[in-house]
């Protein structure tokens, strides 16, 4: 009985705090007024932490005291910390990452937000360290976004002393309940909607007090619109007719009692020709300019050849051209096969690193339809980091430039053409 009194006791001053934090943070940040009215505080005993699965806002109440005891401002950070998980949609791509990697990221970018914001009463003993840490990276050029730090700690990986430590001093919530992406309880449709509407109205509120660099980063790196790349392949597809038994127009009763009753002579042939979707004529360009390295571009096409072949869509004989490209054609390299590919990912060097210029590829590509050689050719896919020269004639097939990063100094692409961000996707394939 004593100890359900404590408990009733703890949770009500929990309950109370969580309330007043709720009331601070509103109170100097009007426009997260929607995403707070999205999820609801609820008490979990015994997880000593705070997490947020996408609707509630889950806290142990013993935790939530001793925190407010060790450091006032404390329980309001973390309010806002966890809230800023949900609208920079952090928790929603934790299937597809390095976790460590991922859970440092975010943390960094939240936290470097809050603090640039600095609302009243809500600094923190460590807040100096965690400004060192994020000045160096700063000095190393990385915009404070998950992205962006978790593909520089990527590419220079932290030793693991400094990455545990690292990891202790930016770790407020537990991100464990974001490992089940799909069970999250308020959907990221939803939550695009909420950013959507944040971003807007921090324009419309934010005075000089509130601005923060590190917000409109990270909202612009959330809204940004994504396009999958396994999807965006499909567009490439050429309808053609494959040797194919149709089993939905075959009728093997038939078939077999024709053998039983004449010997060799089924009463009905399989229809063996069915048609279907598969790509015949293809080009994919190598961007071989200094900045694109070698195991990048093999990783590329490493993950494009794997998303077409786990989808079926070629041609037994194939006619699919991948040109070297820098400021001019260097190299046309035409697969027949699947075998012919294999052999060429396995053994294909770069030749070029000069400056970029597009237009050479495509002249090249357009003098090859000429002459016959891409007689059903419907797309091209251009893989460049995005520094060169682009056509200004749109051309008669479909074109998509693929670009490893996103990078704000990149100049805007065609408005004909399509723009996919891998960011990440090659992880797998170095």
């Amino acid at each position: 009985m004593e100890k359900e009194i404590r408990q009733k006791k703890i949770t009500e001053l929990a309950q109370k705090i969580i309330r007043l934090s709720k009331d601070h943070i509103l109170m100097h940040m009007r426009f997260l007024d929607v995403a707070m009215a999205a999820i609801t505080p609820k008490p979990k005993w015994g997880m000593d932490s705070i997490a947020c699965d996408g609707r509630n806002l889950l806290y142990d109440p013993v935790w939530v005291v001793r925190k407010y005891r060790q450091e006032q401002g404390a329980i309001v950070r973390a309010y806002l910390h966890v809230l800023l998980h949900m609208i920079f949609f952090h928790g929603f791509r934790y299937d597809r990452v390095d976790r460590d990697g991922w859970n440092l990221a975010c943390d960094m970018a939240v936290e470097n937000t809050i603090m640039e914001f600095a609302i009243p009463n809500t600094q923190l003993k460590r807040d100096r360290e965690k400004r060192e840490v994020i000045r160096g990276l700063q000095r190393e050029g990385v915009k404070m976004n998950a992205e962006k730090i978790y593909r520089f700690y990527k590419e220079k990986p932290l030793d693991i002393d400094v990455l545990t430590e690292y990891l202790n001093l930016f770790q407020v919530d537990d991100h464990e309940i974001w490992k089940e992406t799909q069970q999250m309880n308020l959907s990221l449709s939803d939550w695009k909607k909420m950013t959507e509407r944040i971003k807007a109205d921090l324009k419309s509120f934010s005075d000089g007090k509130t601005k923060s660099e590190g917000m409109m980063q990270n909202l612009e790196a959330a809204t940004r619109d994504h396009v999958d790349y396994s999807a965006f392949l499909k567009r490439f597809v050429v309808s053609g007719e494959a040797m194919h038994v149709s089993e939905d127009e075959f009728d093997y009763i038939y078939y077999h009692y024709g053998l039983f009753k004449y010997g060799n002579m089924p009463l009905i042939e399989p229809l063996e020709y069915q048609e279907v979707q598969k790509i015949q004529d293809f080009v994919i360009v190598i961007d071989t300019s200094a900045s694109c390295r070698g195991k990048t571009v093999r990783a590329f096409l490493n993950k494009t050849y794997s998303i077409m072949k786990t989808e079926g869509a070629f041609f037994e004989d194939m006619n699919v051209h991948i040109l070297q490209c820098d400021h001019e054609v260097r190299k046309d390299t035409v697969i027949h096969n699947e075998a012919e590919l294999d052999q060429y990912l396995t053994g294909a060097t770069l030749t070029g690193f000069g400056s970029t210029d597009f237009r050479p590829a495509f002249h090249y590509v357009d003098e090859k339809i000429r002459q016959g050689a891409l007689q059903n050719l419907k797309g091209l896919i251009y893989f460049t980091d995005g520094y060169g020269i682009f056509p200004t004639q749109m051309p008669e097939y479909d074109t998509v430039f693929v670009f490893l990063r996103e990078d704000d100094t990149q100049p805007p692409i065609p408005s004909w053409a399509v723009k996919i961000v891998l960011d990440g996707e090659l992880d797998d394939e170095y």
